[in-house]
């Protein structure tokens, strides 16, 4: 069988690498090199790898055993910068998994480019992470390095400690053997289905093959030695390293122009998630079979507002993800507001920007992919489980964290240049779309309001490092004063020239409607408006007096005789329920309406020369007759206008399920400090001679009362116990105590290793061993 990495080889050029002899290991053990680090060293390096402490390890070789995983290997080298990475590798070069390898031997085959000083860092900051251990003449990995590399770390096949001669080879061999040593080191080619001696070679890898040059794996796969390798790449056999991180081309911009941009887009993303609410209140969008929304609902949300269909599937995620909109899950599914939108609604600006970019900032999402499609051709829909991405915030805080490094104020000019640099910083992490997803983060981020002009803004620092409530008083210090004026215009518009106080913002939303938004947003003012602003409950002098008092430009005519028009023809009708009813002073326009063919299908009747009932809603009858040229008003059981306008569908908020962790949670320091006093422990435990013992075999015969019969004697004769216990992780652990109350379910004793007294549940012993004083 062919490995799947191998090269393809012809007469013309050719070829891989076997498998390495694992020796047992000379020189200080992992677990003893740990034992020796103090407890700071200990802390940290639990600290970077969080997986080590859980469940909490027993003692120092339980820790080296986890130490030494393919997983936990694997997790700790996606923090590793490109540099370190190469160092590592290095090591399993030069068999560092077998054997301890010198510091110098380590530099030569990483070659001149790296000096000695960045050589030392990374080795330290290898051993910080326990992924390499040992003295500068010593180092060692642990074994299953070799498999973070794949199976031919640096590009090279098997050492086999042998001199090469490469003198009077031809033109066709040296292209094969230049093709194997640049990796990997084996192909595969049909001349090496038999041996057969120089004489009788025909082509450069029988030749090869013949010479000892190339190593013969199976008929239909050759390998090229290490040594020769080596020797054909030169003083570089690694290739070329890269030390030092890419710098990225940046712009300085003042932070108040950065935080005034994204307090724009703060304020615009809010006004369209206001709109997305109030169109999905109205009319709920379905949801697809396959779960997710449809191209034609995404397409609909886009033209409802304004905006493009990328935007819109973004505005999408967000809503659900914020969980202001939620799967109704009836039988006949809708996306519908939930009752938390109503809460969102009537919060502050500030607060309800925080909660939409706190809920991108958590997205387990990648709302980038709608509208893409995926290996099998199928659509990206928004909402669709396809799209969802473990991984994704994790993702987004690294971009956004390496951009939050920089100066206030500075801004990356390129995506790509960011991309460049996150991959030298962590070339593990990502996947195959990771310079995409910077520059999907880019995008975002600057759409949310968090980033702007490629900077990221004070309320989006805030946002990462102490969270939505400290970001929401940080936009607000960011946004300009809001503004308690408008300027109307002759033509029936009204420019706001900045944020409006909300009390204004409500009233002008109100008998206005939105013609353009920006850093000044334009209304424009209708018949149909003021009958709106008229349905509500307000009056025409109410509205003359908005106007007057909040413009700073005069109110024109034209807009005065607009509202008093309105209002006087609005209200002249008044309905109520009966199912319901109208009445009006003017037994005339009664006659007028009862008329109209309209009556028929309200059917209107005459009950006195100035009312009218109908069995139908008010909000039927009212909507009809506004459709036949009339002007009603509803009124309550106290005369007064009534507001019918329906309040908008919505639907219990989901259940919330605590969203699992990507990467195990990195306890406090004071935590760790005492997992490690335990793990400690654990290794004087097991260090500790042994007298009497008794097990505790919890379902049998008279082991627990041998076992508190053990521990009542040591508490006569005051000697110690090594005590065996399952703590409340469900770990096995050992302390050495000497027992004071033995009884009541409970053993306490006195830890003379840290000066501390401790209780065990006696159901929780599994063993105890009188410690032997001789």
């Amino acid at each position: 069988m062919v490995p799947d990495d191998a090269t393809s080889v012809t007469e013309d050029d050719a070829i891989s690498s076997g498998p390495y002899t694992v020796v047992r290991m000379s020189g200080t053990t992992l677990a003893d090199w740990l034992r020796a680090q103090d407890d700071a060293a200990l802390v940290a390096l639990l600290r970077a790898r969080p997986d080590l402490a859980t469940p909490p390890p027993a003692d120092m070789s339980v820790l080296a055993t986890r130490v030494g995983t393919r997983a936990s290997i694997a997790r700790a080298c996606e923090d590793l910068d490109t540099f370190t990475l190469a160092v590592l590798e290095a090591l399993v070069v030069q068999g560092a998994d077998a054997e301890p390898v010198a510091l110098p031997t380590l530099g030569e085959i990483l070659g001149p480019d790296v000096k000695p000083r960045p050589l030392k860092q990374a080795v330290g900051r290898l051993r910080s992470l326990a992924l390499a251990w040992g003295d500068d003449d010593a180092l060692s990995v642990p074994p299953v390095t070799r498999e973070a590399f794949g199976s031919y770390p640096g590009g090279l096949g098997r050492r086999t400690g042998q001199t090469y001669d490469l003198h009077g080879i031809t033109e066709g061999e040296q292209r094969v053997l230049q093709k194997l040593a640049a990796g990997p080191p084996i192909g595969d080619t049909k001349d090496a289905s038999r041996v057969v001696p120089l004489d009788k070679a025909d082509t450069p890898v029988q030749r090869l093959l013949a010479r000892g040059l190339l190593l013969r794996r199976d008929p239909g796969t050759v390998e090229l030695p290490r040594e020769i390798a080596l020797e054909l790449r030169g003083e570089r056999p690694l290739g070329p390293i890269q030390v030092t991180e890419p710098k990225p081309k940046t712009t300085t911009f003042q932070q108040s122009s950065v935080d005034g941009t994204g307090g724009g887009e703060a304020l615009e993303l809010v006004r369209h998630v206001e709109n997305l609410i109030a169109s999905w209140s109205a009319e709920p969008a379905p949801v697809l079979r396959t779960g997710g929304l449809g191209v034609r609902e995404l397409r609909k949300v886009a033209k409802d507002l304004d905006v493009d269909e990328r935007r819109a599937a973004l505005l999408i995620e967000l809503v659900v993800g914020a969980d202001l909109a939620a799967n109704t899950e009836a039988a006949e599914p809708e996306w519908m507001p939930t009752t938390k939108a109503d809460v969102w609604l009537a919060a502050t600006t500030e607060v309800r920007w925080a909660t939409l970019a706190h809920a991108w900032l958590d997205l387990p999402r990648l709302p980038a992919l709608v509208g893409r499609r995926d290996e099998k051709d199928k659509l990206f829909n928004p909402l669709a489980d396809e799209i969802r991405r473990a991984q994704a915030p994790r993702d987004r805080r690294w971009v956004l964290e390496a951009i939050g490094a920089f100066p206030k104020g500075t801004a990356i000019t390129n995506p790509a240049d960011l991309a460049s640099l996150l991959s030298w910083r962590a070339p593990r992490r990502g996947g195959r779309q990771r310079d995409e997803l910077v520059r999907w983060t880019v995008e975002e981020g600057t759409a949310v309001g968090v980033l702007a002009l490629g900077a990221i803004t004070s309320a989006g620092r805030v946002l990462l490092d102490e969270g939505p409530g400290h970001a929401a008083k940080a936009l607000g210090d960011a946004l300009p004063a809001p503004l308690d004026h408008v300027l109307v215009q002759a033509d029936l518009t009204v420019v706001a020239p900045g944020r409006l106080e909300p009390e204004l913002a409500d009233e002008l939303a109100l008998v206005a409607n939105v013609e353009s938004a920006g850093s000044a947003t334009v209304y424009r003012i209708s018949e149909a408006t003021v009958r709106r602003a008229l349905d509500s409950g307000r009056t025409a002098d109410e509205l003359q007096e908005l106007f007057k008092t909040r413009s700073r430009t005069p109110v024109p005519q034209s807009l005065t005789y607009l509202i008093d028009d309105a209002a006087r023809r609005h209200g002249r009708l008044r309905g109520g329920a009966a199912g319901s009813f109208l009445r009006c002073d003017d037994s005339v326009l009664i006659s007028e309406v009862l008329a109209h063919p309209e009556a028929g299908r309200l059917e209107l009747r005459r009950i006195a020369p100035t009312v009218l009932v109908s069995p139908l809603p008010l909000a039927d009858v009212l909507d009809g007759l506004r459709s036949a040229g009339f002007a009603p008003a509803a009124e309550g059981p106290d005369g007064q206008v009534l507001d019918l306008r329906p309040g908008g569908r919505r639907t219990t908020p989901r259940q919330r399920t605590a969203r699992k962790p990507v990467s195990p949670a990195v306890p406090a320091d004071e935590r760790l400090g005492e997992l490690v006093r335990l793990v400690r422990a654990g290794d004087r435990a097991a260090a500790t001679p042994r007298g009497e013992r008794v097990a505790v075999p919890g379902h049998l015969g008279a082991g627990p009362s041998a076992t508190l019969s053990l521990l009542q004697q040591a508490a006569r004769a005051r000697r110690r116990v090594l005590v065996g216990f399952v703590d409340s992780h469900g770990t096995a652990a050992q302390r050495v105590i000497e027992p004071h109350v033995v009884g009541g379910g409970v053993l306490e004793g006195y830890d003379h290793s840290y000066g501390e007294v401790l209780r065990f549940p006696l159901h929780r012993v599994t063993s105890a061993a009188l410690v032997d004083e001789d």
